[in-house]
């Protein structure tokens, strides 16, 4: 599982095996807790993964503001 960024407590992540043929997204996962985000063609939550709506929605905003460097670390390295 590859580690793409680290923003506070927050580590972003791709699974390497079996998702290569799905769209680019990105795990964001803090302890024990992890949601998924597709990355295109806009930031869309597709796995809620437990965290709490106020602290989804500050995640929800790093995923936006890192968008671009996400889908480019995916290309890269699903290529």
């Amino acid at each position: 599982m590859p580690l793409v960024k680290i923003i506070g407590p927050y580590e972003f992540r791709f699974y390497s095996r079996g998702e290569e043929h799905e769209p680019p997204h990105i795990h964001v996962r803090r302890g024990r807790l992890e949601a998924k985000f597709w990355l295109t063609p806009v930031v869309r939550l597709a796995r809620v993964g437990r965290f709490r709506p106020h602290e989804l929605n500050d995640i929800f905003g790093l995923v936006e503001a890192h968008q671009q460097e996400l889908i480019e670390a995916w290309n890269e390295y699903f290529g």
